[in-house]
């Protein structure tokens, strides 16, 4: 029932009337401390929990049934809006052990909050039984205060079973003495599957060099200064086949592929040898992120970025950062971008002359992709892939999730002039492509490419779109309305482009996408058409959350806001049975400079 959060306490109650259940997952259900308590006393065979944590949550509260429940649960998720050990202390059985840690600074008053947990919260029991420890931070550094009280009592004792050690934060966390303490711990006692540790922990550091891995089938590297010495001998032990392994996160690691982290410069050419070693050591990865760096390839038959990833012919999702799809050298076949000639259709203007490549039609539906480009050949390797972004080095997102906000973006690469709409076009190979992120392509000129995708990619539920062409202008919207009326099972649409006008063609276009859950739109100096707005949200009534930050005014956004809401209350007064219940809403149109209008902040992680 994950995300029922319009269902009162009292509906969610009922659940307990399943005294079979083995798993149950409650994440956004509003539950007090007392009413926890009374379903759980009647779940006896109880394996698997699922819960929030919220203000005023009482672990004194529950009752001895409760706790018995609970020390017999070996898997929990727990997400932790205000500092508190939860329900860990009475789940002494624990085998994978899942934080989410979404504490505020502040009050909505405005108090600052403090990190300390109370002296009868700390009796957490030791976990000889844990195999998996997660835990995802978001900012601010209560957040961390918090999870530093989780890792001391790991680090007293470290389980032996662990094989699993996840953590996901932010921005920069300092280590302390019982974090050394625990990854002491770790590196004697424990040889782990998995691993992902904060930058500052692995940057510097010898770490790497005494952990002892078995079988390992997920690395995370995010962000770390990882030389692609270090990657060969410490993570890949040498050279030596890595069967298991399955997922590499290398994301922001720009010297990952350079033998020496110390001289190499954004614009230097990757080394082709260290590429070349990982993938045949790595054969069966099914997940690679090598986002968020520049990875230039050199001259030469064979050593381009994209046709040594085309060896890894087991990948079902891939991220790669705009520069590296780019061919080597310009091609012959392209003609030189001009953005201010291209981005208009021709008629009666300047006669095209004889020799020179004309712009693809943007109402023509299709942008060929050249058969001859590396990122065409690499895409045709891998056709069972169904995660797909293509990211640019230096791209930054106005209003990101788990990551500090940079106002002042770095202009795209180089490179990533040679990728425009034919590269997108060679995208709609992918027909089992599921997710598509598309940012930072400054090279986008009619973006007929998109129209490729939406034919071809009918399992396409997932689009994020950001900074597409030229940045004063939106030069794709017609390209994109053509695309959405194919995109039949899309269930989640994130734009993020300035100057986007949100009209009534963008919307009757986005009103064909049935399957439509979610929408955000991040826009600098964007508009919007409230009555647009209103009549496709009458159209779409699976969306559930529908987020606009524009430049329109606030009293225009609470105004919107305000007729959705009126219209869906009446609408399931005078509808069929259940048309209220089961088709909640959450709207939330913004102004550029407003806060939050959404009350729920569990929706605030789906933008």
């Amino acid at each position: 029932m994950a995300g029922c959060y319009w269902l009162s306490g009292a509906t969610i109650e009922h659940v307990a009337r399943c005294r079979s259940l083995v798993k149950v997952n409650l994440s956004g259900c509003h539950l007090t401390s007392l009413r926890l308590s009374k379903m759980l006393s009647a779940l006896q065979h109880l394996r698997s929990l699922a819960i929030d944590v919220s203000p005023g949550f009482d672990a004194g509260q529950l009752s001895g049934e409760c706790k018995a429940t609970l020390s017999r649960v070996r898997e929990l998720k727990q997400t932790l809006y205000t500092p508190s050990y939860g329900v860990v202390p009475c789940c002494t059985s624990l085998e994978k052990l899942l934080l989410y840690f979404e504490i505020l600074d502040r009050t909505r008053e405005g108090a600052i909050l403090s990190g300390q947990l109370m002296v009868g919260q700390s009796n957490v029991p030791h976990y000889q039984n844990l195999r998996v420890f997660y835990a995802r931070l978001a900012p601010g550094y209560i957040n961390q205060e918090v999870v530093r009280l989780y890792l001391a009592v790991l680090s007293d004792r470290t389980p032996e079973n662990l094989h699993a050690f996840l953590i996901s934060v932010p921005g920069s966390f300092a280590e302390s003495g019982a974090t050394k303490n625990l990854l002491d711990s770790m590196a004697r006692n424990v040889a782990l599957d998995a691993l992902q540790l904060p930058r500052s922990w692995l940057n510097g550091s010898s770490l790497l060099q005494h952990m002892k891995f078995n079988d390992p089938f997920y690395f995370s590297f995010s962000r770390c200064t990882l030389s692609g010495g270090h990657l060969i001998q410490r993570v890949i032990n040498g050279g030596k086949e890595l069967r298991s392994l399955a997922s590499l996160n290398l994301s922001g690691c720009v010297h990952c592929l350079s033998p020496d982290s110390l001289l190499r410069k954004a614009e230097d050419d990757i080394d082709s040898g260290i590429l070349e070693t990982l993938v045949a050591s790595c054969r069966n990865l099914r997940h690679l992120n090598l986002s968020a760096a520049h990875h230039h390839s050199s001259e030469g038959p064979g050593r381009h970025l994209c046709q040594l990833l085309a060896r890894l012919r087991h990948l079902r999702s891939l991220s790669l950062p705009v520069c590296s799809v780019a061919d080597s050298a310009p091609r012959a076949d392209r003609a030189p971008a001009q953005p201010a000639m291209h981005a208009v259709p021709r008629s009666f203007g300047k006669k095209v002359r004889i020799g020179v490549q004309s712009c693809p039609n943007p109402f023509s539906g299709q942008a060929g992709p050249q058969p001859s480009s590396v990122f065409w050949s690499l895409l045709k390797s891998v056709p069972f892939l169904e995660r797909l972004e293509l990211i640019g080095s230096n791209f930054s997102s106005a209003m990101p999730r788990n990551e500090p906000a940079i106002r002042n973006s770095l202009p795209p690469c180089g490179r990533a002039q040679n990728v425009g709409d034919s590269e997108v076009a060679a995208i709609g190979q992918l027909a089992f492509l599921r997710h598509l992120t598309l940012a930072q392509l400054p090279s986008i000129l009619t973006g007929s490419g998109l129209v490729s995708i939406g034919l071809q990619c009918q399992q396409l539920q997932s689009l994020s779109l950001a900074n597409l062409g030229m940045m004063g202008k939106v030069v794709y919207m017609s390209a994109l309305s053509d695309m959405l009326k194919h995109c039949k099972r899309l269930k989640d649409l994130r734009l993020e482009q300035p100057y986007f006008s949100a009209n009534a063609q963008f919307f009757q276009a986005l009103s064909q996408c049935s399957a439509l859950q979610r929408l955000c739109l991040v826009s600098r100096s964007g508009t919007l058409q409230p009555e647009a707005v209103l009549a496709f949200m009458a159209r779409c009534l699976h969306v559930v959350v529908c987020h606009m930050f524009t430049g329109e005014s606030l009293a225009t956004c609470k105004n919107l806001q305000q007729s959705l809401l009126r219209r869906r209350r009446k609408a399931g007064a005078s509808g069929p049975p259940g048309t209220a219940a089961c088709q909640p809403e959450c709207f939330a149109a913004h102004a550029g400079s407003s806060k939050t209008l959404c009350k729920s902040r569990s929706h605030w992680g789906l933008c």
